[in-house]
């Protein structure tokens, strides 16, 4: 075999690497292979695609497009602060009830007593307490802050209270401006004076913005206010709107109510309330407040009530029942002073 044709095995093996299955392919041969495939790509990668959707013809094409989905904003997914309404507490309903007997007259007994008797509610009542030098808005402010005040509160501390928040400013702009803790140094001698600084706070914060510095002019928004009740609602409808919507109903109303046996048996100030519109006259529901609670300071106090100094003790149901042995002795001299009248009389008569 002539040496011309032996192949070397190396370079056998490095054309079986170099170029696969075809090892006597020339680098010339290789090159226009791959020419032919890259003209051939197009067509394959047109075969590739996917092929066009079936187009639907409807019976009744749609009239409008479904609405856009806006997407949220960034102020949107923050969580918005609600006020949370008020829970105020349900009272039982009350039965009509029938006018008392001889209310007419014990009425007109108890106002002639209070024309001749100034009580505290007479000169440092709530309603008297507001700057009549303020603009209107001011003094109902005043009204209410009162109001929140007098709570457990007797009227001569609730007066030197007002007296001092009205020196340190008391209007809506100057509360939210004070720190609650100097309220609570203004108000300090009045009962629960840290809970009512809160209060003070809290409404004056409500009342910035929705109703500009005034206070709400309905019962129901009244009743919305931190630390505000019926009582206070009611008082204040009367004291600084002039609206009479129903009786303001306080410890001494409710005291001298069951005392006289206008309602029977109530055991909350609201029950008193529900059961006197039932059937006192309308024209009277502004007055009764103030002539029973002046009444109640100086005559039908809560403990030892002076029985012996009311004009209307013939006709009160409850007259020497709880009062103090005082009183007892004074209605039993006068008993007797009577009796003795009374047989001085007849032997002057039998002669």
């Amino acid at each position: 075999m002539c040496s011309s044709h032996l192949v070397d095995p190396i370079k056998i093996l490095y054309r079986t690497i170099y170029f696969g299955k075809h090892p006597r392919m020339s680098i010339s041969a290789r090159m226009r292979s791959s020419e032919l495939s890259l003209q051939q790509a197009p067509s394959r990668a047109l075969s590739l695609r996917r092929k066009k959707p079936v187009e639907i013809a409807y019976e009744a094409p749609p009239t409008s497009l479904p609405p856009a989905v806006v997407e949220p904003t960034a102020t949107e997914l923050v969580p918005q602060a609600s006020t949370p309404r008020k829970k105020i507490k349900t009272v039982p309903a009350v039965q009509p009830m029938p006018e008392p007997e001889h209310w007419r007259e014990v009425w007109d007994g108890i106002a002639r007593m209070r024309q001749t008797t100034l009580a505290p509610v007479d000169t440092m009542g709530c309603s008297m307490l507001a700057d009549e030098g303020q603009p209107p808005e001011v003094r109902r402010y005043q009204t209410l802050v009162s109001l929140m005040l007098s709570s457990q509160t007797k009227d001569q501390v609730t007066a030197q209270a007002m007296t001092n928040l009205k020196k340190h400013g008391l209007t809506v702009e100057n509360m939210l401006a004070t720190d609650e803790t100097r309220i609570d140094e203004l108000i300090c001698k009045v009962g629960f004076h840290a809970r009512k600084a809160g209060y003070i706070k809290q409404t004056s914060k409500i009342l910035k913005e929705p109703y500009n510095g005034d206070i709400p002019s309905t019962l129901d928004e009244l009743m919305q206010l931190p630390g505000v009740g019926p009582k206070m609602a009611h008082l204040t409808m009367l004291c600084a709107w002039e609206k009479s919507v129903g009786i303001g109903v306080d410890v001494h109303v409710h005291r001298i109510c069951n005392r006289l046996r206008w309602v029977r048996n109530t055991k909350e100030p609201e029950q008193t309330r529900m059961q006197l519109e039932t059937w006192l006259p309308r024209d009277r529901w502004p007055l009764i407040n103030k002539m029973l609670v002046g009444f109640g300071q100086t005559v039908c106090t809560p403990l030892s009530p002076k029985c012996s100094l009311c004009a209307v003790n013939n006709l009160c149901p409850s007259a020497f029942k709880e009062c103090s042995k005082t009183e007892l002795r004074v209605k039993s001299e006068s008993n007797t002073e009577i009796k003795s009248e009374i047989k001085q009389e007849i032997k002057a008569e039998l002669g």
